[in-house]
């Protein structure tokens, strides 16, 4: 019997992180008193047991803007260009966190959002440090639950009509289009190593997705979701979010700049982990971070350590 999405999704959402990341996890909420909805655990130091020396990844899923910052010029840029992504340090634990809205939050896990940097992360195991109150789990439950839709709503009619699919390969396929959609620091087959380390996981999830879209609305003979779009349309929808993501991860990368300390040595650090590059930042770059970071792109593109 195959189970249902809400309920895998709950569940993982539930599960405990280490003691260390749900206090830093608690010590970026209380940043937010007024605000402070949840705070999402994703990435890849999810399945580390040692963090010392690791960013951990957060989300902090606030009620709007206004009541986290005021009526200050972060709340507009967070709205204009969501995330905001702030650095935060507390008992010898690094993270850097990214502020939506609830609002934000949700849209932009359904299939309806014009990118894919919220859904495809969400898409992938991750944990609820913190939370305020029933209410905030449930929407945390309903928005996470839409990113794996999403996924598979977006890349069902992107495989070839003809072959015979597993549900482990429509993630690998999502994963493909996903990291083409955006400025990437992993090397190839990242998508691939993700799924690897817990298939099961993958395939459960997999299983559950396609049984909620069925029931709501169906898959064509070819592949095409019922009442969304046909794949040419969709060929055409991942052509767009590819070219809108690239340029949307260049300007979060200069808005960053203002909002998060050491922001350029953090993306120098997390390309040469990832691409196993051995990229060095000039003085002149920390001056001029936005002019440095762009200054660095076309050598990136060039060696290959970014798509």
């Amino acid at each position: 019997m195959v189970e249902d999405l809400r309920s895998l999704v709950a569940a993982e959402l539930a599960e405990p992180v280490e003691p260390r990341a749900e206090a830093l996890a608690a010590a970026v909420a209380a940043l937010y008193p007024q605000a402070a909805r949840a705070v999402l655990f994703y990435g890849s130091c999810l399945r580390e047991k040692q963090l010392d020396g690791l960013m951990l990844d957060f989300y902090l899923i606030v009620s709007d803007y206004r009541a986290a910052y005021g009526k200050g010029w972060m709340a507009t840029a967070n709205r204009l260009i969501p995330p905001n992504v702030f650095p935060f340090e507390a008992d010898g634990l690094t993270c850097k966190y990214a502020v939506l809205s609830e609002q934000d939050f949700a849209r932009l896990c359904r299939p309806e959002a014009d990118n894919v940097s919220v859904w495809a992360r969400f898409a992938q195991p991750v944990r609820l440090a913190w939370v305020a109150d029933d209410e905030a789990r449930r929407l945390a439950v309903a928005s996470v639950s839409d990113a794996i839709v999403t996924l598979f709503r977006l890349t069902v009619p992107m495989l070839e009509p003809d072959g015979k699919h597993g549900p482990i390969d429509i993630w690998r396929r999502g994963f493909e289009l996903t990291y083409a959609a955006e400025l990437r620091a992993e090397r190839a087959g990242r998508g691939k190593s993700i799924i690897d380390y817990d298939p099961a996981r993958y395939e459960i999830f997999a299983l559950a997705a396609l049984a909620e879209i069925s029931r709501k609305h169906g898959v064509g003979s070819d592949g095409e979701v019922a009442n969304y779009a046909s794949p040419d349309a969709l060929r055409r929808r991942w052509r767009t979010m590819q070219r809108r993501g690239k340029r949307l991860t260049l300007l979060r990368l200069a808005k960053a700049s203002a909002t998060f300390a050491g922001g350029l040595d953090y993306l120098v650090w997390k390309i040469n982990r990832h691409a196993g590059t051995a990229m060095t930042i000039r003085p002149w770059q920390r001056r001029w971070p936005i002019l440095g970071a762009l200054t660095l792109l076309p050598r990136l593109l060039m060696r290959g350590a970014v798509r």
